[in-house]
């Protein structure tokens, strides 16, 4: 008997959101269907077994009809409330067709609202019921008739089981669509992110690098005419000079390139490994000097993978020109392919090294790196699924940067 009951229950996202309230068009509805079962009793032609309603069966064809204001809130209450009232009114012997409105509109309704388990478990019982009471009154084969003429109520579930599942289907079909409109948002907005975090590591490699080695430079121009101005070596000034104005222009032209990048929302072309000399004559020409004996001569490797190396080793210099605490310091980038994957290791030997730098909660470190350089760096090794280590070195003064990049990566991020 539970288990019966459980079966016959709403389903439970149904429990939870009520119907609608009855409202003045349900019970419009209902008056209406009232008016069909009215001319149907009083124009039908009488039978032996069914004859015109008095008090009581006219009282039982209205709340046949009534309880369909709740065939949409409650439409397993509205069909029981309906055979409570029709059961009856058979057995009077009125006018057996006139109920037959409200019997198919509260069993529409049951089918629509599902689940269909109960719809066919309740259908027979409903069948089985009038059989039994239609054999119950005088005509001897009622009951019978009733079972031959009972195709009507197996339609109407049908009926009502097919509406259902259209109406399932089209609430699946939205429900994706309003799933695939969410996650294209939530797919643009992450593009966005890290297209804004991008084209933030651009700029301050780009710029971070070429205004470091112009304000060294400029730092030598002016130490020049304030230090002895009466033995001015115009040649060392002129040279500083026309080294901020090559800076300047090589910074320009890189600009001018990422920003036709940008504006073409395209692929330009990335820096790869061979660009690292050019960064190390930039270093030199802001006093530094760079030993890049074990960084020439490496074989191609793939252009991701290049072009992040490419951006560690500008960052790594440009740290180091700046916070290396030397006049010349000395900086040794090291580059070595082995079969899985790049190293690169970058070294000075700046009076800035001392103990290990503290983390911060932003994940950059005290020290030498309180911009964003390491970071930046750190997420370039990992566009290419490397990792990267920076701190000072542990067996002399100075400062080391340490990545190891894959040279087979699954997905690659775009590192420029």
């Amino acid at each position: 008997m539970a288990v019966t009951m459980d079966l016959l229950r709403a389903p439970r996202a149904s429990a939870s959101a009520p119907g609608p309230r009855v409202a003045g068009a349900d019970v419009a509805f209902a008056a209406l269907v009232f008016g069909v079962e009215a001319l149907l009793a009083c124009f039908l032609p009488e039978e032996p077994a069914s004859g015109r309603p008095d008090l009581a069966g006219w009282a039982l064809l209205v709340g046949s009809a009534l309880v369909l204001v709740w065939r949409r809130r409650s439409p397993l209450v509205c069909m029981l409330g309906m055979l409570a009232f029709v059961a009856p009114y058979h057995y009077l012997e009125n006018i057996q067709v006139a109920p037959i409105p409200s019997s198919m509109v509260a069993l529409y309704a049951l089918a629509v609202a599902g689940p269909p388990l109960r719809t066919f478990l309740l259908l027979p019982t409903v069948i089985a019921l009038m059989a039994a009471i239609m054999s119950t009154i005088s005509a001897p084969h009622a009951g019978t008739e009733m079972l031959k003429s009972a195709g009507w109520i197996v339609a109407v579930a049908v009926a009502g089981e097919v509406v259902r599942m259209h109406r399932n289907y089209v609430a699946a079909i939205v429900g994706r669509a309003e799933r695939a409109e969410r996650t294209r948002e939530e797919e643009a907005a992450r593009r966005v992110a890290e297209e804004r975090l991008r084209i933030a590591r651009d700029l301050h490699d780009l710029l971070a690098h070429s205004i470091t080695l112009i304000g060294v430079q400029t730092s030598v121009a002016a130490h020049i005419l304030v230090a002895d101005p009466d033995r001015l070596d115009r040649t060392a000034v002129a040279a500083a000079l026309d080294t901020i104005a090559d800076t300047c222009r090589e910074a320009r032209a890189e600009l001018r390139t990422t920003l036709r990048v940008l504006r073409a929302d395209g692929d330009g072309p990335l820096p790869d490994l061979a660009g690292i000399p050019a960064l190390a004559k930039a270093a030199e020409a802001a006093g530094a000097r760079v030993d890049l004996s074990d960084a020439v001569g490496v074989a191609p490797v793939p252009p991701a993978v290049g072009a992040a190396a490419f951006r560690i080793v500008q960052e790594s210099l440009t740290n180091a020109v700046r916070h290396a605490g030397a006049p010349s310091p000395l900086i040794t980038v090291r580059v070595d392919r082995r079969e899985t994957a790049l190293h690169l290791l970058i070294e000075d030997d700046g009076s800035c090294g001392g103990p290990a730098p503290a983390s911060r909660a932003d994940g950059r470190t005290e020290g030498r790196s309180e911009g964003f350089g390491i970071v930046g760096m750190r997420e370039r090794a990992r566009s290419v699924g490397g990792t990267l280590t920076a701190g000072p070195r542990q067996d002399r003064t100075g400062f080391a940067v340490s990545a190891v990049l894959p040279l087979t990566v699954d997905h690659q991020g775009d590192p420029r």
